[in-house]
C-alpha cells in the first residue's frame, strides 16, 4: 500500500514538473514570438524611412521645378512645395507615386492641419467651414461650409503605403478650394488614372507636378480667415522617366462635362501659362523631347487604349449633337441626332446588342442599344460593321441608371461614315 502511495505522489509530481515545463516553453515561445513581431515592426518603419529619403533625394534630382528668386521650398516626408502667401496654398507640389501604391493599405486619416513649415502661417480649417458645437454635446458638431471641398494637390491616396507621407498630405499647404463635382468627379478620375498606370507599369515611378493657376485677378473665399483664392484651373505634369513618356493636364474648377483626355495638353503649354520651368535638371534635348508629347492613349489602361475624344461640338451640323452634349436631351423624349465613334461592342447572354461611343467601359458616356427583337431590321451584322466607324444615330435618348442610352429599332435610324478615329 505504502509503496503504491509514493508510486502515485511520484507521478503527480513528475505530471506537475512536465506541465509547468510546457507552460514555461509556451510562455518563451510567444515572447519571442512578440519580440519577432516588434523586431518586423521596426524593421518596417526603417525600410519606409529610406524609401522616403529616396523619394525625397528623386524629387530633388528630378520633378522639383526651377526654383524662382523669393521662393522658398519647403520638403516634407514625400512631397515638396513652394507656398503663396498672397494666395494662402501652394505655387506647385511635386511629388512621386511609387509601386508601393499596389499593396498599400493605409486608409484616409482625414487629420487636416495646418503646415508647420510655413513661416507666415499656412491655410486653416476656418478658411474652408466653420463649425460649432451642437446644443447640449460635446463631441457632435453643426457645419456652416463655404461651398468648396478642400482638395488634394498632390491625393492621399498615391501615399496610402505610408503612414507618415499619408498623413502629411493633409496640411493645409496641399490644399486648394475646388468646388465638389470637379474635385469628386473628374479631378478624382485624373488621379485615378494616374494610378492605374502603375498597376500597368508596376516596375516604374510617376514623377507628378500639381498645382492651381493663380493670378491677381482671382476671387477669394471672402467668409474665410485668410481670404483663400479660388482658383479657376488646375494642372498636373506627369513624367515616367523609365518609358520616356510624358504628358500634361489643365482642368477647368467646375462640372467637367468632358472625358479626362479632352483636357491632356503638352508640359509646354503648362510651362506657358504658369512661368514654372519643370524638369529643368533632364539633359536638354530629353527634356524638349518630353515636355512636347501629348499622347493620351499610352495612358489609359489597354480595353481604353481605342477611346476618343468626343468630337467638337461646333464641327458638327446644326441639330446633330457629341455625345457630351447628347445628355442634355436624356429623358426629353425628344427625337435628336448624336454622332460620335463606335470604340466598344458587346452582344449579352439574352442576345442583345450594346454600343460604347467615343469612351469604352468602364468610363461610357453614351451608350447605343439594339434589343435582340430588332436585330431582324438590319440587314447586316451591326457589331461588326459598326465597330470602329463614326456614325450618326437618330432617336430617344433614355435614362439608364444615370447613363444616357439611345435605343435603336432600325437600320435607317443610323448613319455609318467611313472615316474613323481610332487609332489615330
Amino acid at each position: 500500500m505504502k509503496k503504491t502511495l509514493i508510486s502515485i505522489l511520484s507521478l503527480l509530481i513528475t505530471s506537475v514538473v512536465f506541465s509547468q515545463t510546457v507552460e514555461e516553453k509556451l510562455n518563451k515561445l510567444q515572447q519571442n514570438m512578440e519580440r519577432l513581431d516588434q523586431q518586423k515592426v521596426e524593421l518596417q518603419e526603417g525600410v519606409d524611412e529610406l524609401k522616403l529619403e529616396k523619394i525625397r533625394e528623386d524629387i530633388l534630382k528630378v520633378s522639383q521645378p526651377e526654383i524662382k528668386t523669393g521662393e522658398e521650398v519647403l520638403v516634407h516626408s514625400a512631397m515638396s512645395l513652394v507656398y503663396s502667401e498672397q494666395h494662402e496654398q501652394a505655387k506647385w507640389v511635386a511629388h512621386i507615386i511609387t509601386p508601393d501604391i499596389i499593396n498599400g493599405t493605409t486608409g484616409r486619416s482625414n487629420d487636416f492641419r495646418e503646415d508647420p513649415l510655413v513661416k507666415t502661417g499656412s491655410a486653416t480649417e476656418k478658411d474652408y467651414f466653420l463649425k460649432a458645437l451642437k446644443t447640449g454635446s460635446t463631441d457632435k458638431y453643426d457645419y456652416d461650409g463655404f461651398g468648396y471641398d478642400r482638395g488634394h494637390l498632390a491625393p492621399s491616396a498615391d501615399f496610402r503605403w505610408s503612414k507618415k507621407a499619408l498623413s502629411e498630405s493633409y496640411f493645409y499647404s496641399n490644399m486648394s478650394p475646388q468646388l465638389a463635382k470637379f474635385n469628386r468627379e473628374k479631378w478624382a478620375d485624373l488621379e485615378g488614372l494616374l494610378r492605374g498606370y502603375i498597376y500597368d507599369h508596376p516596375t516604374i515611378q510617376l514623377y507628378v507636378v500639381t498645382g492651381p493657376l493663380l493670378n491677381d485677378s482671382l476671387p477669394v473665399i471672402e467668409r474665410g480667415v485668410n481670404k483663400v483664392s479660388i482658383p479657376k484651373f488646375y494642372f498636373k505634369v506627369v513624367l515616367d522617366l523609365t518609358n520616356k513618356k510624358a504628358i500634361a493636364f489643365i482642368m477647368p474648377n467646375e462640372d467637367m462635362k468632358y472625358p479626362v483626355s479632352s483636357y491632356a495638353v503638352t508640359i509646354n503649354e503648362v510651362e506657358e501659362v504658369t512661368g514654372i520651368n519643370f524638369f529643368y535638371q533632364l539633359e536638354d534635348a530629353l527634356e524638349e523631347e518630353l515636355e512636347a508629347q501629348k499622347e493620351v492613349t499610352v495612358w489609359v489602361p489597354e480595353k481604353q487604349k481605342n477611346d476618343v475624344d468626343p468630337i467638337y461640338q461646333p464641327d458638327l451640323p446644326k441639330g446633330v449633337y457629341n455625345t457630351v452634349q447628347a445628355k442634355r436631351h436624356m429623358g426629353s423624349g425628344r427625337q435628336v441626332a448624336v454622332k460620335g465613334t463606335v470604340v466598344g461592342t458587346r452582344k449579352t447572354r439574352n442576345g442583345h446588342l450594346f454600343f460604347n461611343l467615343d469612351k469604352n467601359y468602364p468610363n461610357q458616356i453614351f451608350t447605343v442599344a439594339i434589343w435582340k427583337k430588332n436585330i431582324v431590321n438590319f440587314s447586316y451584322d451591326p457589331l461588326e460593321e459598326w465597330k470602329g466607324k463614326e456614325v450618326t444615330l437618330k432617336g430617344k435618348i433614355a435614362d439608364f441608371d444615370g447613363m444616357p442610352t439611345m435605343i435603336i429599332e432600325k437600320e435607317n435610324a443610323v448613319e455609318m461614315h467611313q472615316n474613323s478615329k481610332m487609332n489615330d
